[in-house]
């Protein structure tokens, strides 16, 4: 469905996300949580008037990241209420003696319930409710590339991306913290978690070549994307659609 189809998602008359129109009638057999939908939005009931009453889960619900979180909600749950998630992705990279940049990138493991076998960043994962930006991205390192914090620490925030999609799932708008994080050419990372099946160190121009296929994560191609344009492997002089890439990457939420 598109947007204009969905329901708003409001709590104290604030939108906070979208309600899908295969959603909305599930809801309405929780009338004590869920109004019934006026004026285009689902609301929560009256009686859940605090954080706590409508929290009982992990993921922080905000219109905006410098907000006061509403509530928390199962990170599972989001996509049904069209709630903004947030994460952050590093970009790992080294550069050699005579300047030549390469590109970690890693490959998710074949049983990852999505997106499995693709192309991924080095480091990657979801912000959790009471979780830090830099707290994540260091545990995201430590965690599925074996990076210890005394490397990942030297990562530097470098802005974010946005985007929208949809799925048979729901609708998932999300905000991504992107890092960049120099590695000494010596550094080989090391599968952790079981998240990730293998590590690849490789030039840019074979990055280049391959964020264009169906081999890469979706939202983590985006990322490496935004990264070759700050580095500037893409120029608009010689990329037609440099423009379009630049509006992409940052889509209103």
């Amino acid at each position: 469905s598109s947007r204009s189809e969905c329901l708003r998602f409001e709590v104290e008359g604030v939108q906070v996300g979208w309600v899908p129109p295969t959603v909305a009638p599930a809801l309405s057999r929780f009338p004590k949580v869920f109004t019934p939908p006026q004026e285009g939005a689902i609301t929560l009931c009256p009686g859940l008037e605090s954080y706590n009453s409508r929290s009982s889960a992990k993921y922080e619900v905000m219109a905006r990241f410098c907000d006061s979180p509403f509530m928390c909600m199962e990170r599972a749950a989001t996509s049904l209420f069209g709630v903004k998630r947030y994460g952050v992705h590093v970009n790992g990279y080294t550069r050699d003696k005579d300047g030549t940049v390469r590109m970690w990138l890693a490959r998710r493991s074949p049983t990852k319930q999505t997106y499995p076998g693709r192309l991924d960043n080095l480091a990657a994962g979801g912000l959790a409710s009471g979780t830090g930006v830099r707290q994540t991205m260091i545990k995201e390192c430590q965690e599925e590339a074996c990076i210890p914090e005394c490397i990942a620490e030297n990562a530097h925030p470098v802005g974010t991306i946005s985007y929208t999609y949809e799925d048979e799932e729901g609708v998932f708008p999300e905000c991504q913290f992107v890092f960049d994080l120099e590695l000494p050419p010596e550094f080989m990372p090391r599968i952790g978690d079981g998240e990730v099946q293998d590590f690849y160190l490789w030039p840019i121009e074979k990055v280049k070549d391959v964020i264009v296929t169906d081999d890469f994560k979706p939202n983590c191609a985006m990322v490496v994307l935004d990264f070759l344009i700050r580095h500037s492997f893409i120029q608009p002089d010689t990329e037609r659609f440099y423009q379009e890439l630049m509006t992409g990457l940052h889509r209103s939420l």
